[in-house]
């Protein structure tokens, strides 16, 4: 078996995807190791690259996605074809060094962990993902009841045994974290270095925040409709006090502020359920969470 699998989910990385083989190989020279590239519908020449490199080198393979699926539906295809004790998740911008590699998979033997998520002294992201990062990082602990000190980042290092479980999700909305936590809570983290991107802009945006927030809230937890169930049982209470003060003719009316209260509770509600339900019928509906186009590997005959 080989020591681990380094699992790359590609958009875009033209400029940067071939350097960074190279930086791995460079680093990684004395393992028994292999490289994942996942394209995820890049609009430039990055499968073209990816496949090319994958004709030249034994250890490399490359999955071509017939769409853009999303990073985490990426991670989840590549994943699915570890070979290695363990799989590495990192980026295309070498934002995250080769170099640093060895020291998730060094802590992880060394403490026997099944995950070792890479936290940084300072993370050198743009202010509004660092901000993004901070209130998912506040969402998940306790939605997710991760360590408060542990930083959910991307770059980390999943035992296979964990790999095998979480890569059975069929939901087309995949949340990596929140499958590794269903899983176990085995994990640690280690220091790394973290540099600025190499090159073009972050494609964080406050549309994929928004959306990384409702998955992880409406697919990972049932806290909203407990807050819901709350809401309703106060909402009751609420109304009966204030018909009592009515009665009593403490108001003088109690029509029109009972009723816009009463329709805002159950709107809330109904919107709830309804995201619960409509996560369940795009489950239950086949939608799969990525499509593969073509698998390339060096002596094989390109798909």
């Amino acid at each position: 078996m080989r020591d681990f699998s380094v699992v790359i989910p590609v958009y875009n990385g033209a400029k940067t995807i071939e350097r960074l083989v190279i930086d791995i190989e460079r680093e990684l020279n004395s393992y028994n190791y292999e490289i994942i590239l996942v394209n995820d519908g890049s609009k430039d020449e990055s499968a073209k690259i990816c496949l090319s490199l994958s004709q030249e080198k034994d250890n490399l393979r490359f999955i071509n996605l017939r769409k853009n699926f999303g990073e985490f539906n990426a991670v989840i295809c590549g994943l699915s074809f570890v070979e290695g004790k363990y799989g590495i998740i990192i980026d295309d911008d070498f934002q995250n060094p080769p170099s640093e590699i060895l020291k998730l998979f060094k802590k992880a033997e060394a403490e026997k962990l099944d995950v070792v998520y890479s936290y940084y002294d300072s993370k050198k992201h743009h202010w509004f993902r660092n901000y993004g990062s901070r209130a998912v990082n506040f969402l998940t602990t306790y939605l997710l009841k991760k360590p408060k000190d542990l930083y959910l980042s991307s770059f980390k290092i999943i035992h296979k045994d964990i790999i095998a479980e979480i890569v059975k999700s069929r939901s087309p909305h995949p949340y990596i974290d929140g499958l590794i936590f269903q899983v176990t809570n085995n994990v640690g983290r280690q220091k790394v270095l973290h540099n600025s991107r190499d090159e073009g802009q972050s494609n964080y945006s406050i549309k994929k925040l928004i959306s990384l927030t409702l998955t992880i809230i409406f697919g990972y937890s049932l806290l909203p409709l407990r807050l819901t169930f709350f809401a309703g049982i106060l909402s009751i209470i609420f109304a009966l006090i204030y018909m009592l003060l009515y009665a009593f003719s403490v108001i003088p009316e109690w029509g029109s502020p009972i009723v816009i209260f009463m329709c805002g509770v159950l709107m809330c509600s109904v919107s709830l359920v309804g995201e619960y339900i409509g996560n369940t019928f795009l489950m239950m509906s086949g939608k799969p969470p990525y499509i593969i186009e073509s698998v390339n590997k060096k002596n094989t005959k390109p798909d």
